[in-house]
C-alpha cells in the first residue's frame, strides 16, 4: 500500500512539477502577470488587470514591471520601465535604490525624485539584483532579475 501511494506521489511529481517554479535565488526569470494587492491598484482600468509585479519582503512596496523583462543593456526601443507602489505614507523624499548584484559586491545606487512613482532604472549587468529601497523613513528589500539583451 505505501509502496504503490509512493509511486503514484513520484509520478504525479514528475507530472505536475512538485518543485517551486521559483528559482533557487528567489529571483524569477519571468514575472508572471498576476492581479496587484489591492492596495496597488489606484488608476489601473481595470484595477484587478493582471501586471507583472514583485512585493517587497516586508510588503511596504511593490514594483510594478512595465519593461518585463527587465534588460541590462537597456533596449533602446523600450526602457526598464518600474512604477515603484507605497503601501505606506510617504511625503515626497525620494527613493534611493541600492542594489547589489547576487546580493554581494559593489552597490550601486539609484534615486526616484518624490519617491515611489514611474521611473526607469537599468541596471549595469545582467543577473539578480537585490535591491534595498529607502523612502520617507521607510526601508524594505526585494529581487529583480535583469537579463542579457540579444
Amino acid at each position: 500500500m505505501l509502496r504503490s501511494t509512493l509511486t503514484a506521489l513520484l509520478a504525479w511529481c514528475l507530472v505536475t512539477g512538485c518543485a517551486s517554479s521559483e528559482p533557487p535565488d528567489g529571483c524569477a526569470e519571468r514575472l508572471s502577470p498576476a492581479p496587484l494587492p489591492t492596495w496597488a491598484r489606484t488608476g489601473f482600468q481595470p484595477p484587478d488587470q493582471a501586471m507583472p509585479y514583485v512585493v517587497g519582503d516586508r510588503g511596504d512596496i511593490a514594483a510594478v514591471v512595465f519593461g518585463d523583462p527587465l534588460l541590462s543593456p537597456p533596449d533602446q526601443e523600450r526602457g526598464n520601465k518600474i512604477l515603484w507602489v507605497s503601501r505606506v505614507s510617504q511625503d515626497g523624499d525620494p527613493l534611493l535604490i541600492e542594489a547589489r548584484l547576487d546580493g554581494l559586491g559593489t552597490p550601486v545606487t539609484r534615486e526616484v525624485p518624490g519617491g515611489p512613482g514611474p521611473s526607469g532604472v537599468d541596471l549595469p549587468e545582467a543577473g539578480c539584483w537585490h535591491l534595498t529601497l529607502r523612502w520617507s523613513g521607510h526601508v524594505d528589500t526585494l529581487k529583480l532579475r535583469y537579463v542579457q539583451q540579444r
